[in-house]
């Protein structure tokens, strides 16, 4: 790659919409309005007609539904939100209070399946000081322009594993251009996370970036949204990864030097002879440093008063294969609908969602350092950081990019050296669709998806590989213990990627406000 990584995405960026921090409020629009602290505890069981619990039940749940069944799972946390919408003072504190506001989170969460754990699932605490926010722990994030709620989830952060430890500093809301009165409003985030000690690689790091920008006021018709996020997973040691072309001294390059390689995405190529061959292996050497990715997002979105709708696009980057569009077929692409009429005692579809997922192309079959000619860019598999990019053993990114230990066994799946590969299935094409909706007080969403999975380039799975999973869940209170909500939701599984499956999970919920 001729230019930086960062200088390619900058290039490429238009205003636009930014990143979500945790779920869309599609779903959580038709719940009761939560005051600043919130404490809750929910207690559940789930079951299905295989031992895998099917794929909607699971994915794009931040890593907490177990993947195999039957399970029960006891959850409980407590939240304190911003408390913006407490009463205002009518002295200066209110000001004050407005300026500053912090905020914490914590969850637990035990699960009783075929594999007991407990898991810390948020924890958290933040402090905003006008719009500019630092958080430090765990905590549930969703990052990218889509939907989040009713889609696949975003490309590269979709909320399908646990939540990474960071230190993260971010615009906490679109913040506008003084001098352009409103029209022009950016929003962003600049973070440094810890993998973790577990996995064939361990104790590497994540850099995270993502600026994304809005052009339209907040009240106005058209608003045009656009951006991009960009993750990095570097440093880190290695017992299992001996080979010296990959790692020296079973330790990846880190240090403050080569943190700015990865925050800039500047490839070592360029140093030549003047590089440290002691600390740099030859994959090191010719690359960049770490295992890059992302996407550049874009937006459009129509607000009127009686609906809205956004339509958005998420292009693929990996290996520099964007920069000469050799892979610009790949990506996401959606249209959300939401109604903006009030909530009724009738029937009310509230949202639906259309999305088609893309990720065949990958730049063509053949690997090559020929700028025009890069391909296989291999999504979600690395050569050194062979545990791809996941968090825990789930996909950070699109859950339809799934670890090749959740896959039919009967498929092929690639190996690099002597180790597999994390993925053996990121050449795939998905149709999804989502509504969500209510009946008086009770609120359902569905999700359908049909997806067509070649495999990868090295590894092909034969033809018509297809897969149908689903999933109604429905959301309605019930009147014991001074009032609870509880959740039923029905999933099936049909095809060739999964085994064919059919599972139940029941809930019930208890908040405190």
């Amino acid at each position: 790659m001729k230019i930086p990584l960062l200088l390619l995405t900058l290039t490429e960026l238009t205003l636009g919409r930014g990143y979500a921090f945790g779920q869309d409020s599609t779903w959580a629009e038709t719940l009761p309005k939560k005051s600043p602290v919130q404490i809750f505890t929910e207690l559940g069981l789930s079951g299905s007609t295989s031992h895998r619990t099917p794929f909607w039940l699971r994915t794009n749940q931040y890593g907490i539904v177990p993947n195999s069944s039957p399970f029960v799972t006891a959850r409980a946390g407590i939240k304190a939100q911003y408390g913006d919408d407490r009463p205002r003072l009518p002295d200066a504190r209110a000001v004050k209070h407005r300026m500053i506001s912090w905020g914490y989170g914590l969850e637990a969460v035990a699960n009783l399946a075929r594999k007991p754990e407990v898991l810390l699932s948020e924890a958290y605490v933040n402090g905003k000081l006008r719009g500019l926010e630092l958080m430090i722990g765990r905590r549930r994030e969703i990052i990218g322009l889509a939907d989040s709620s009713l889609g696949t989830g975003s490309y590269s952060w979709s909320g399908n594993a646990l939540p990474m430890p960071k230190i993260q500093l971010s615009l906490y809301e679109y913040t506008p251009i003084g001098f352009t009165r409103g029209i022009v409003a950016f929003r962003g985030l600049y973070a440094h996370g810890w993998f973790g000690n577990k996995g064939p690689v361990t104790h590497s790091y994540l850099h995270q970036k993502a600026l994304y920008g809005r052009l339209g006021k907040p009240n106005w018709l058209f608003r045009f949204y656009g951006g991009f996020n960009h993750q990095v997973q570097w440093a880190g040691r290695s017992k299992v990864i001996t080979d010296d072309e990959l790692i020296k001294n079973g330790r990846f390059p880190g240090g403050f030097t080569n943190y700015l390689h990865a925050v800039t995405g500047l490839s070592l190529a360029a140093k030549g002879d003047a590089i440290d061959t002691t600390e740099y292996s030859k994959n090191d050497r010719g690359n960049r440093l770490g295992n890059h990715l992302g996407s550049i997002d874009l937006g459009f979105e129509v607000n009127a008063r009686a609906f809205s709708l956004l339509f958005y696009r998420q292009s693929i980057y990996e290996d520099g294969s964007l920069y000469y569009l050799t892979n610009i077929a790949d990506g996401l692409n959606g249209i959300r609908y939401r109604n903006g009429r009030g909530a009724t005692q009738n029937w009310q579809i509230q949202s639906a969602v259309l999305e088609f997922l893309y990720t065949k192309s990958q730049g063509g079959a053949t690997f090559s350092y020929i700028d025009r000619d890069r391909g296989a860019d291999n999504y979600f598999n690395h050569g050194q950081y062979i545990d791809g990019w996941s968090y825990r053993g789930r996909t950070i990114g699109t859950p339809f990019i799934p670890p090749a230990i959740d896959t039919n066994p009967a498929l092929p799946r690639p190996t690099t050296g002597p180790f597999p590969f994390f993925t053996n299935n990121n050449r795939l094409w998905v149709m999804h669709a989502g509504l969500a909706g209510r009946f008086r007080t009770t609120v359902f969403q569905l999700k359908c998806s049909y997806s067509d999975n070649s495999g990868t380039y090295l590894k092909p799975f034969p033809e018509k590989t297809r897969q149908f999973s689903s999933r109604l869940m429905v959301h309605f209170p019930v009147a014991i213990w001074g009032g609870m909500q509880s959740t039923v939701s029905l999933a099936t599984d049909r095809g060739n990627l999964y085994p064919n499956s059919t599972g139940l999970y029941i809930s019930l919920r208890k908040t405190w406000n």
